[in-house]
């Protein structure tokens, strides 16, 4: 009996070609079903990735996209996070990673009204350290006021990111700590 082939989505192909030189030619990637119930497929040992998406009644659409483990962050802690900002329409912003060495400079939050961006801070509520959330953000609950952060430190990105405070913003976060 013939096994039944299927085509490898193309996403899952840009992924895999992303990770690893062994996978550049994987355009005629097929993946063979199992020939029987009792086949079972190995399993990775990766953390678990996540895509359910949830609309808060703010207006703050999140995606879980990794879920973390250890204790959740709360209203009043302080947290360590890497962070990528983009505008709505997926123009670069401002990053704590640097995409061409890797390197990161990861920034400490407070969690409350006073010093962080609304939005960011109920994105960054409920996480755990590991987790990674996608995020979209409304004006009315990002920088509202100079004074909030994650502001870049830089002039260029700082200036890009207040000349366009009337458009959604897209936040791609990583918690490392709670502390």
């Amino acid at each position: 009996m013939e096994v039944p082939q299927f085509q490898a989505s193309l996403q899952f192909r840009r992924f895999l070609a992303s990770q690893s030189p062994c996978f550049k030619d994987i355009e005629h990637c097929k993946i063979a079903a199992p020939k029987s119930s009792d086949e079972r497929v190995p399993s990775l040992n990766v953390k678990k990735l996540l895509r359910r998406t949830l609309k808060l009644a703010s207006g703050v659409r999140i995606q879980d996209v990794v879920e973390g483990e250890g204790p959740e962050a709360h209203e009043g802690d302080s947290v360590e996070i890497n962070y990528v900002c983009r505008r709505s329409n997926g123009y670069f912003v401002h990053s704590t990673v640097d995409q061409f060495s890797g390197e990161s400079a990861p920034v400490i939050l407070p969690l409350d009204d006073t010093q962080i961006i609304e939005g960011l801070k109920e994105v960054l509520i409920g996480m755990k350290p590991g987790g990674k959330r996608r995020a979209l953000i409304p004006p009315s609950l990002g920088y509202i006021n100079e004074n909030l952060k994650p502001v870049p430190e830089d002039f260029g990105p700082r200036r890009s990111l207040m000349s366009h405070v009337k458009e959604p913003l897209i936040f791609e976060v990583q918690l490392l700590k709670v502390l």
